[in-house]
């Protein structure tokens, strides 16, 4: 691009001061195929217990936040902005359900405490063999609960971080955090941030890196990871459950930090 060509370009997003109504309401309806498919494809990875209109509701919300706070300046195109939002808007409505009963959670520390046990004993990724006679199950019944834990709720890494008092009106995602613009002075503790977690997954086993890149970072869902490594979407499941539980536990040094 050419001088006079960026000089031009940053005049009008300095300029910029948001779209007027008429603009406003047409980016609204242009945009709302893009709240569908991004519902759609979480909608594959919840219970159908769940309504989709739920779904579309809290998406469109993302949608209206994303262009009222659109900032060119950002570098960053507006679909790209929106689709965050609306997915952010979404993970908000669904959290806020809160699925998980006490005796799961349980559950699930009592997996954190196992893999913590087994992998400072062995100083390398556990077994699932090994987490399962640490907990004192059967292996077979620990990758039931394993599927039964993710098929319950949307486990994943859009966890809130709150603050220490537990400050509800400070909570934001993991991936807000990670991904915002917002303010600038943030970016130096969104760059720990990705450091972190990308040390973090490095501590997994192959299998579960894999399944966690596909995941949250190509958007494919467990059926289509199951094809791309032959194995059963069941399978696939246990494994980015397992992940996320291990993921989970590695982030909480971080915000101890």
């Amino acid at each position: 691009m050419h001088t006079a060509q960026k000089s031009a370009k940053n005049d009008e997003k300095k300029a910029f001061r948001g779209f007027n109504r008429k603009e406003r309401e047409a980016m609204i309806v242009g945009y709302a195929p893009l709240v569908k498919h991004i519902a759609g494809r979480m909608a594959m990875r919840i219970p159908s217990s769940i309504s989709f209109d739920e779904l579309i509701s809290a998406g469109c919300l993302g949608l209206i936040d994303a262009i009222d706070r659109f900032d060119p300046t950002k570098e960053v195109d507006l679909k790209t902005y929106a689709a965050y939002r609306i997915k952010g808007a979404i993970l908000d409505e669904l959290r806020s359900m809160d699925w998980y009963s006490r005796s799961m959670r349980k559950k699930i520390q009592q997996i954190e405490k196992a893999l913590s046990a087994v992998e400072s004993r062995e100083g390398r990724p556990a077994e699932d063999w090994e987490v399962a006679k640490e907990i004192g199950m059967e292996l077979d019944d620990y990758c039931k609960l394993l599927s039964n834990i993710h098929g319950i709720g949307l486990f994943s890494l859009d966890e809130y971080i709150k603050d220490e008092d537990n400050d509800t009106l400070t909570k934001k995602s993991f991936q807000e955090r990670v991904l915002s613009e917002d303010d600038p002075a943030q970016n130096v503790v969104n760059n720990e941030m990705r450091k972190y977690l990308a040390e973090a997954v490095k501590t997994l086993s192959e299998k579960e890196q894999m399944v966690v890149s596909f995941y949250y970072f190509e958007d494919l869902t467990l059926k289509e990871i199951g094809h791309i490594l032959d194995l059963t979407e069941s399978r696939i499941c246990q494994i980015h459950t397992l992940a996320l539980i291990k993921l989970r536990s590695r982030l909480k040094g971080y915000h101890r930090a």
